[in-house]
């Protein structure tokens, strides 16, 4: 059976990025589809896949993190605007029967994804 999943590395720190709201969209059609609003638990994960089984459907997605208020909320004294804020991350699903693990490692300067395991 097919998943989706994603966790968050805060990389400036070195430790889970806890309490980040995840917001997942499809884009099958041409049409923004909001799917899931979420948040990453104490690991950084969320605590169910996002999408699993016959909901997950081959086709386009959006993965959108509000790393600037995770940030913010460290109180780290970062000059606004934030030069890392809002992370979004398109990505396709070519094969709903995989597991598609699509992790996010960000700082406030910089930022990486992959196709995990």
């Amino acid at each position: 059976m097919g998943r989706l999943t994603t966790h968050v590395l805060d990389t400036a720190r070195g430790c889970p990025g806890s309490g980040i709201r995840v917001r997942l969209f499809s884009l099958a059609g041409g049409d923004r589809r909001l799917l899931l609003d979420t948040l990453t638990n104490h690991d950084g994960r969320c605590d169910a896949p996002l999408l699993e089984g016959a909901a997950l459907e081959a086709g386009p997605y959006e993965l959108v993190f509000a790393a600037g208020d995770y940030f913010r909320a460290q109180g780290l004294g970062l000059p606004e605007p934030l030069f890392v804020d809002e992370v979004v991350l398109r990505f396709g699903i070519a094969a709903p029967a995989q597991h598609y693990h699509v992790p996010l490692l960000v700082s406030p300067w910089s930022y990486s994804t992959y196709r995990g395991s």
